[in-house]
């Protein structure tokens, strides 16, 4: 019989980390290999044929593929936005220009603070006339003529890439689906988004960054996916009985989105806006599956990869959601896992300040060259060459498959140390402990910042450099402990085999409390049911399978932003809507510590509803582990390392530790895709997942853990 299987890849700025699960067996099968940043899908293809190798199988056996991709996020993290036109209400043609009055950091820091440069140039902005209001009706009728001009003036002038955002279209969207009609007459080339179909949501401001973003990465998405599509299916020719080819064979291919869930290469192609944190969001996923199995609830994530650590907040195996993210300049107002990234991944590179600072990061050298280390043409400092130097990794990566060469790490950390009159252990120590407070900030972020203890919370660390620097993170947070899973460089690929499809609907529907009109909500909620059903039918669900969840984002009448609340199932009647309003008010409470649930005189407001259409994708179990036999039976022997001083550092095979095996600091713990530096006065034990739960066992010397813990606190 034929062997199933479904592969999870993650495609990084260095690695590329695949999952592959057999779906009869449920076995699980880990590797990794170099990213091709000059070609991403050669990476792609090359380790899924490296783990169906491992499995002893072929192409024949592929059912589904599931991506992670940074082909938009690092378009827009580049600021490589160019070429872009946009088209907009007559009168309204500087709403670019005058964007916001959100000034980074607060007016104390920012007192020659200039907005961002224009997405779109002035020169590149068109108007036509027409107007409706704010419920959907119109004023002035759509003015082809006008829109005929605009059409030709891209087409004559070479803009090929156009957004389309109309006052109030998201009430209605006839005058922005009449445009995109004559550009598809005037100008068929053009690839064109329009804001009623990407964010049908009001605030225009935001709905047109939104979809010019959208149309921005449209066609790197586009052809991306096309090109990873085609290579797939040709990967995956089966073969005849005697031997022939027999054709080419389509295997579902899905990527990730940045809500948390899945959709097919054949619709993400139409919402290219929806995977800008594609890689992040299936990291949080699989961390929130792993610590729930694990019976971890309050979880934060700290995903360390070659170029940026990406961190978010995890409670009972759910990650935190907003729509008020942003990815580099631009604010994007679709539904987003709330991730915050930091540039400090293995790759990052140390370097020295104007003013004779060290600094680390955020540029990287990434996969090419990489690490100085690595011996393929770096010559920059990195934190990975600052961990080789220190002893704290192996001298090789993925189980000897790339060797490092210490010597060179050292040289060029040397070379750094002369210019900062310190020596090579002090400046390697400095760049990792910069680091480590460039990660811890970024911690905090998502944590202090959202008005949580972050010493409430458990830090499940992964990614390849991800557990490198845990046991400094605990010290400097004072965090209730660390879990590091097992394979943690591939969390995020196993992350993508744990996520349904996931569809987002949602419309702008502003209405008091006591006003509502229950049979108006309900319709409303009927044609975004309608829609995420339709979806759900096109990505091949039985009718039986389809879930849909109803939300609605609620406010005190006169606040500018909004609070969301889940809509529980049956009719949208005063029962149902009052039980809606009484969970904003405790929502309300606990995120800004007051409510008005019994002030009269503050009205809620009703402003999005939002329907989620999932179809359900089958999820690989966490499986326990066998009882340990003592954790001397997993040592592999002794390295120099440093500790704050140099001493011989046992190291162990983290393969060979069972179930409540314990190792105490200082040790080195290695696998084929990560290493656990486990400092002195820290110990690990394995729990029955394979999980290593790591903990201060002894009081950090001097007290300087609970100093830097209070610094940390009133930073």
């Amino acid at each position: 019989m034929t062997r199933r299987i479904r592969v999870g890849i993650d495609a990084g700025g260095t690695f590329t980390d695949v999952v592959a699960v057999d779906e009869d067996t449920g076995e699980l099968i880990t590797t990794k290999t170099p990213s091709t940043p000059a070609d991403p899908a050669e990476g792609f293809l090359t380790g899924i044929d490296k783990v169906l190798s491992l499995l002893g199988v072929g192409g024949e056996a592929l059912t589904a593929v599931s991506h992670g991709t940074t082909v938009a996020t690092n378009k827009l993290l580049e600021g490589k936005v160019e070429n872009l036109g946009f088209i907009t209400t007559e009168g309204y043609r500087h709403l670019l220009e005058i964007a916001r009055q959100t000034v980074p950091d607060g007016y104390g820091n920012s007192y020659f603070w200039v907005k961002p440069p224009r997405i779109v140039p002035a020169d590149r902005v068109k108007t036509v006339g027409g107007r409706l209001t704010v419920d959907g009706s119109e004023i002035r009728p759509f003015n082809r003529a006008e829109a005929v001009r605009a059409a030709r003036f891209f087409r004559d002038t070479g803009i090929f890439t156009i957004g389309v955002c109309f006052l109030h279209s998201y009430a209605n969207p006839a005058h922005e689906l009449a445009m995109r009609e004559v550009l598809a007459a005037e100008h068929p080339d053009a690839v064109v988004s329009i804001s009623s179909e990407v964010l049908r949501e009001y605030r225009e401001y935001e709905r047109a960054i939104t979809t010019l973003v959208d149309a921005a990465v449209k066609p790197n998405i586009t052809s991306y996916v096309a090109n990873i599509s085609r290579r797939l299916a040709e990967f995956a020719t089966s073969e005849s009985a005697g031997g022939e080819a027999a054709g080419t064979r389509d295997v579902p291919f899905y990527v990730m989105k940045s809500n948390g869930g899945v959709l097919s290469a054949a619709e993400v192609v139409h919402q290219p806006i929806t995977t800008v944190l594609s890689g992040p969001a299936a990291g949080a996923l699989g961390a929130g599956v792993i610590a729930s199995a694990a019976g971890v609830g309050k979880v934060l994530t700290c995903d360390g990869g070659g170029t940026s650590t990406d961190v978010t907040v995890v409670i009972d195996g759910q990650p935190a959601l907003t729509t008020e993210g942003t990815v580099g300049a631009y604010p994007s107002k679709i539904p987003m896992i709330d991730v915050v990234t930091v540039g400090a991944g293995g790759g990052s590179i140390a370097w020295i300040s104007p003013e004779g600072t060290l600094k680390v990061g955020p540029q990287s050298a990434g996969a090419d060259p990489g690490p100085v280390c690595y011996v393929k043409g770096g010559a920059d400092p990195t934190i990975t060459d600052a961990h080789v130097t220190l002893g704290r990794i192996p001298p090789h990566l993925l189980g000897g498959e790339i060797p490092l060469d210490a010597d060179a790490a050292r040289e060029t950390i040397h070379s750094l140390a002369a210019k900062l009159g310190r020596s090579v252990e002090e400046c390697a120590a400095g760049i990792l402990e910069i680091s480590a407070w460039n990660q811890a900030n970024a911690l905090r972020q998502v944590s202090v910042k959202r008005g949580l203890d972050v010493r409430d919370f458990t830090l499940v660390t992964f990614g390849g450099s991800g557990p490198l620097l845990a046991c400094r993170l605990v010290d400097i947070l004072g965090l209730a402990g660390v879990l590091v899973p097992p394979n943690p460089g591939n969390v995020s690929a196993f992350g993508l085999l744990t996520v349904d499809v996931r569809n987002d609907y949602v419309r702008t529907h502003v209405v008091r409390h006591d006003r509502l009109d229950h049979d108006r909500l309900s319709a409303v909620y009927a044609e975004l049911l309608t829609d995420a059903d339709a979806a759900l039918e096109r990505e091949g669900f039985p009718s039986p399978e389809r879930r849909f969840l109803r939300t609605a984002d609620l406010r005190y009448y006169g606040q500018a932003f909004e609070v969301r609340v889940d809509v529980g199932d049956g009719d949208l009647d005063a029962d149902l809507t009052s039980t809606v309003a009484l969970a904003f008010h405790d929502e309300h409470r606990r995120l800004y510590g007051y409510d008005f649930a019994d002030d009269s005189g503050q009205p809620v407001e009703w402003v999005n509803v939002r329907v989620t259409g999932v179809g359900p994708i089958r999820s690989p179990e966490v499986v326990p582990i066998g009882d340990g036999s003592g954790a001397e039976t997993a040592r592999t022997g002794t390295r120099r390392a440093h500790f704050d001083d140099w001493g011989d550092v046992a190291t162990y095979d983290r393969s060979r530790l069972g179930t409540g095996d314990t190792i105490d600091g200082p040790a080195v713990i290695e696998e084929f895709g990560s290493t656990v530096p486990l400092h002195p006065g820290f110990r690990a034990e394995v729990d029955r997942y394979g999980n290593l739960r790591i903990e201060r066992a002894t009081k950090d010397p001097g007290g300087l853990g609970e100093n830097r813990q209070s610094v940390a606190g009133a930073a």
